[in-house]
């Protein structure tokens, strides 16, 4: 029901970077809001499941090569950038199938979020936490939510048989 609803929808690839955009402004705004009320390392309860705390991430998704010595900063950084241009290049050619540029413009958006941050602090703030008990899932951010959305409709958008190579468009 909602496939057949976004695929109704009709946007062009101004309005789609325009959507990256909102994503990367909210994200900056929820870490610059986050960083000037907590101190690193803080936490605050707000559920028995989710905590709010200030975290910074030398690394990719899960500090995956945080201890790496500072290069993963410049290396996730141009793979960052090689990505965007990439994904630019696929929602301009795409834009008219509206999952896949929806699924595009999240991981987009997303993508620079945390690029913002890794160039300005050689970190990304992470600030959203889940756990149960005395597990804890990595801290993540606003930035890492439309990725992880983005990559879902990716693959939810896989099973309706739409092809987006590069040859046949």
């Amino acid at each position: 029901m909602v496939l057949v609803w976004i695929e109704k929808v009709k946007m062009s690839f101004p309005q789609w970077l325009s959507l990256s955009a909102l994503v990367i402004v909210l994200d900056q705004l929820s870490k610059a809001w986050i960083t000037s009320h907590f101190g690193y390392g803080e936490s605050l309860y707000v559920l028995s499941v989710f905590n709010l705390v200030l975290a910074h991430n030398t690394g990719a998704a899960f500090s995956f090569l945080s201890d790496a010595g500072g290069m993963q900063r410049w290396l996730f950084s141009i793979i960052a950038i090689v990505a965007s241009v990439w994904i630019t290049w696929l929602l301009r050619r795409h834009a008219a199938q509206m999952l896949f540029a929806l699924a595009l413009s999240m991981i987009l958006g997303g993508a620079l979020g945390n690029l913002i941050d890794r160039i300005a602090y050689g970190y990304v703030v992470d600030f959203l936490q889940f756990h149960w008990d005395e597990h804890y899932f990595p801290a993540f951010n606003l930035a890492d939510s439309a990725i992880t959305c983005g990559a879902a409709l990716l693959i939810l958008e896989s099973f309706t048989g739409k092809r987006h190579g590069t040859a046949a468009g």
